[in-house]
This record gives C-alpha cells, structure tokens and sequence, in this order.
C-alpha cells in the first residue's frame, strides 16, 4: 500500500462508519462500534501524519479542477483537535443521548461529519476544502434539527442558508482566481502569478473579501453570524459543543488557506482589505460579547460568546504577523477546549435538571460541583485569566497587534480585546458565583447530591485539565503552531 493512501483512510472511516450506524438501532452495538470507530480515528491519524507532504489524486472533475489530498503543518494542527475533542464529546454523548429519540441518526450523522472535517484539514486545494466544507453543513444539518421541533427546524434552516451562502462566496472567489494563480494546490506564500496578479491587484483583493466573509459564516463573523445563537441552542447538548468549539474552526480553517496559502501575506500587507477584515473581526468581538451579557437562556449566551471569541482569530490572522498568526492559533485550540468545556457543562446540567437559564441555577454548583468546577475553568479560560491557555493566547494577539505597522487600529483593537475580556466575565463569572454562592437567604433544604455520571464526567474533567494544564506548559502545543508560523513568515 502506498503510503500517501494513509491520507484517504482518517476522511473515509468515519464517513463509512457513520453510513452503517445510521441503520443501527439496537444500542450496545451501536455504543461499541462507535466508540471503536473513534479510537481508529484517532490510530489512522498516526500514519496520515508522517505521509503529510505527498499528494494524494482522488479524482479530476475536469481540466484543472481536481480532488487533492495533502497533510501539511496546518492540517495536523486541526486534524489532530478536532479528532481529540471529538473523541471526548463522544463518551459525553453516549450517556447524554439516553434520553433522546433517534440516537442513530445523531451518531450517523456525528461521525460524517466528522470526516467531512478530516477533508477539510486534508484538503490539498481549494476545490478539495470547498467540496468538504458543503458535505460538512449538510452532514451537520440533522444535527441542528435533532429534536424535530418547530423551533429546531427554523433554526436548522437558516443554519442551511447562512452557511451555503458563506460557501458560495468562497466558491464564487475560487472562480474568480482562476487565471491568477500559478498553481491549484494551496502553497507556502501563495500561489498568485506576480506577472498577471500585479496589474489587477485591487481586483484581487476584493475578491479575497467576499472568500473572507463567505468563509467567515461559518466563523460566526459579522454580517453572516445571524445563525449561530440561533442554531446552536436548539441541538443537543453533544452538538452544540462541537458546532461553537470546532465546527466553527473549520471557517477559520479556510480563511487561514485563503489568507496564507492563495494570497499570500505579503500581498495582503498594509492593503484596505485587511484593515476591512480587522474592522469586521473587532465589531464582532464587541457586538457578540456585549449581545452575550443580555442573554439569559445558557446555551444562547454561549452561542453569542462564540460570536465573539471565534473572531479573536479571525483578528489574529488579519494582523498578518508572526507573532499575531502564532496567537490566532493558540485561540483556535483553548477556545475549543473552553468553550467545549462550558457547553458540555451546561448541557450535563439540563441533562440533570432541565434548567436551562442563567437566573435559575441559583446553587447548582452544590449539587452538581463537578459540572460547575468544569464550568468555571472553562470561563476563565475564555475571559484570559491566568494560569489557563485563554490568557496565553490572547496575551500572544495582544502581541501581535504591537508587532503590527497599523498605527492606532492595532490599540483599538487591543482596547476592544480587553472590553470584550471584561464583557465575557461579567456574562459568566455571575454565573458561577450564583451557583456556589447562592446566599443566605437561599433554600438549601431541596437539593438534593446527584449520582456519578463517569461518560459525562471524565469528557469534562479532560477539557478542564487541559484548559490549565497546557495553559501553564503551552510548550505541549507549541511544536505544532510554530511550525506552522515559521513556515509561513
């Protein structure tokens, strides 16, 4: 077996296994294979990682326009995030998804969609990224509409909408690119053709801000955000998690190639499109967080904080400095931890109790510690507190910004960054002083301890640990972002 066949076989299993679990309806069968096929996942990654480099030809739709396989820096990065968290959300769902109906189908769909993630991270073009980033919202569609509500459906609909339309940006970009690259497989600095790009360069630039906002939908950034508090309350607690931690990331993931492996940085530099992008991540930041605080149902106070954090990246990027990339990467791995963290917390909570408010967990943390301790670590990730990874991360965007030639937009927006850190502690540290802290005046006499819940606990325990842990040794993560940060400046 060639060894660049190692590339196919991450996309493949899930999608296979997720096709013969939709027809799987008796439970410890189900329960056994998709565990199983999670810990391949995670196995196959070993061999796709060292074949990273080669190119693997899947298929040519026609002259020019071809289905590439290729592992780089960044893709292993991704790749190896979102297969470890999803690994853990796994075990959560297990237990979770016990009172819910029609399991296999959520864990059907779960694991294609997964692989379509795997081709987005493998994807050695931009042909490829795209044909796995459409398979990737429709195989995550039933998802958002699990529960078959009215509301699901709304919800599920405009999730549809907002993220074909931010695709068919990005597609009408790869159309307009062609012609101007020298090549279709995404390359270190870029692939323009400085013979035919010089000449119309503000063409180019304003095709790259429509691929940015196309791409930037499934980011939740600003103008195409209008789904994501939307469409992540009504999922089930399991894909809420992974819609806001790492889903998203995949829109993050694009813009990164289009950015850094269409463009190149130094095309970008100092031009009005980046200013542009910076604008639009900086209002989203402020616009989420503040939208976040007035929020009282949990799961949408979270989604509106993923509006905002997401775009911490997006910031990141548009710096277009090492120094900014290297934070905007950090973000992208402990916001997803976090805000998988807080996600799943709150979803084992309405699993316990049904509640679902902010105003109505009033001494939750007593009978529920160990959801709210995972709770807490997770929000003080996300605010930046020290020691957890948040910190870290956004002191490296805070970084980049001054390393940055932008004059007064780089301390606007670091002003903005430490708003919106104020703005995020107040939308949840309420939240969890309330939760211990309910007040002498608090009934105590009705609570009640609950019983272990190991599947729901030891997920929570492992994203908690690892928002501190890797925040004091982010060495652990480093090898991998640098990586990708020295190869690219």
């Amino acid at each position: 077996m060639q060894s660049n066949i190692w590339l196919l076989l991450p996309v493949l299993l899930p999608i296979l296994g997720g096709l013969a679990v939709l027809h799987l309806h008796e439970r410890s069968r189900r329960r056994f294979i998709v565990i199983a096929l999670m810990v391949a996942q995670l196995v196959l990654l070993i061999p796709a990682f060292q074949a990273g480099g080669e190119e693997l030809h899947l298929l040519e739709l026609a002259a020019g326009i071809r289905l590439v396989l290729r592992l780089d820096d960044l893709g292993r990065l991704f790749s190896g995030l979102v297969c470890i968290i999803w690994f853990l959300v796994t075990f959560f769902a297990e237990q979770y998804m016990d009172h819910e109906e029609r399991r296999e189908r959520f864990f059907g769909f779960y694991l294609i969609t997964l692989g379509a993630m795997m081709g987005i991270c493998f994807a050695g073009n931009l042909v490829t990224l795209y044909m796995f980033y459409e398979m990737m919202t429709l195989c995550s569609f039933p998802l958002v509409l699990h529960s078959g509500t009215r509301e699901s459906f709304a919800a599920a609909w405009r999730y549809l909408a907002f993220s074909v339309t931010g695709a068919a940006l990005g597609l009408m970009g790869l159309f307009l690119l062609q012609g101007y690259c020298s090549t279709d497989l995404f390359t270190l600095g870029g692939v323009l053709d400085p013979a035919v790009a010089g000449g119309n360069k503000p063409f180019l630039l304003t095709v790259f801000l429509i691929m940015a906002v196309g791409f930037g939908a499934k980011a939740g950034m600003f103008p195409l955000h209008a789904w994501l508090p939307v469409a992540h309350p009504v999922a089930p607690g399991p894909a809420s998690a992974v819609l806001s931690g790492l889903i998203t990331k995949m829109g993050i993931c694009a813009i990164l190639r289009v950015t850094y492996y269409l463009y190149g940085w130094e095309f970008l530099s100092g031009t009005w499109v980046q200013k542009a992008a910076l604008v639009l991540a900086l209002l989203t930041i402020l616009m989420g967080s503040t939208l976040a605080l007035r929020e009282d149902v949990m799961k949408k106070r979270l989604a509106w904080s993923t509006v905002s954090q997401v775009s911490y990246v997006i910031f990141g990027i548009m710096l277009l400095t090492p120094t900014g990339l290297e934070g905007a990467l950090f973000q992208v791995v402990f916001h997803a931890i976090a805000k998988n963290a807080l996600f799943l917390s709150v979803a084992a909570i309405i699993y316990r109790t049904g509640l679902t408010r902010a105003s109505e967990l009033q001494g939750i943390g007593i009978t529920n510690p160990v959801c709210m301790w995972c709770f807490t670590i997770g929000a003080l990730s996300l605010i930046g507190i020290p020691p957890t990874g948040g910190f870290f991360a956004k002191w490296k965007l805070a970084q980049g910004a001054l390393d940055s030639t932008l004059g007064p937009l780089a301390y606007v927006g670091i002003a903005i960054l430490m708003i919106s850190a104020l703005l995020t502690a107040g939308y949840l540290l309420p939240v969890v002083i309330n939760a211990f802290f309910p007040g002498d005046w608090f009934d105590r006499s009705a609570l009640q301890p609950q019983k272990p819940l190991w599947l729901i606990w030891v997920p929570l325990l492992v994203l908690a640990a690892a928002a501190v842990v890797l925040g004091i040794f982010p060495t652990l993560v480093s090898p991998l972002v640098e990586g990708v940060v020295y190869a690219l400046f």
